[in-house]
């Protein structure tokens, strides 16, 4: 085999990669996946950013309008096709972070380059801004992001190839590490 054949060979085997993200909201996948993608050469797709585009309203008024199943519904809809056309074709896909508790998407999941991207209590919350004193807020929603962390982390736990600590690194260095992580 000639240097340009390995080298067509191995790009063709780098555009077609397919990764998925997982981990708790904060985490970082939305913010290292196109970062990931651009290493690695393919297209980036995000689960939320997909079911917000095709009911044209924000993830958040989905659940306080329609309700979690409605966004369950949909966000299982949107999995299963973006993982279809990236197993196809390659590309990294950050996935929701509840969509690992249905056992279909699970069962998606098994054999597939999945990198979980772990992050303690403490950055999640920093993260997505429940660090900050405030008004109480009815509900204890740190309480409700530590039962929903401590709910998930064994599923995350579970259907990792890869797990990356997103605690101290910035999304640059995480991108860099789980491409070289993903290629060992």
């Amino acid at each position: 085999m000639t240097q340009e054949t390995q080298e067509t060979q191995d790009s063709q085997e780098t555009r077609k990669a397919l990764v998925v993200l997982i981990g708790p909201p904060g985490a970082g996948k939305s913010a290292v996946g196109p970062l990931l993608a651009d290493r690695l050469g393919v297209e980036f797709r995000d689960t939320d950013a997909d079911v917000g585009a095709a009911v044209g309203k924000p993830v958040s008024d989905i659940f306080v309008e329609d309700g979690e199943e409605a966004f369950r519904e949909l966000e299982r809809a949107a999995a299963t096709h973006a993982l279809g056309t990236l197993g196809q074709h390659g590309g990294v896909l950050a996935l929701g972070s509840g969509a690992v508790l249905d056992a279909g998407i699970q069962h998606l999941l098994d054999g597939l380059p999945v990198v979980y991207l772990s992050a303690e209590f403490g950055t999640v919350a920093r993260r997505i801004g429940l660090d900050r004193p405030r008004v109480v807020v009815p509900g204890n929603p740190r309480g409700r992001l530590r039962a929903m962390l401590d709910e998930r982390t064994a599923i995350y736990q579970r259907l990792a190839a890869v797990t990356v600590s997103t605690d101290d690194l910035d999304p640059d260095e995480l991108a860099d590490e789980i491409a070289s992580r993903i290629k060992e």
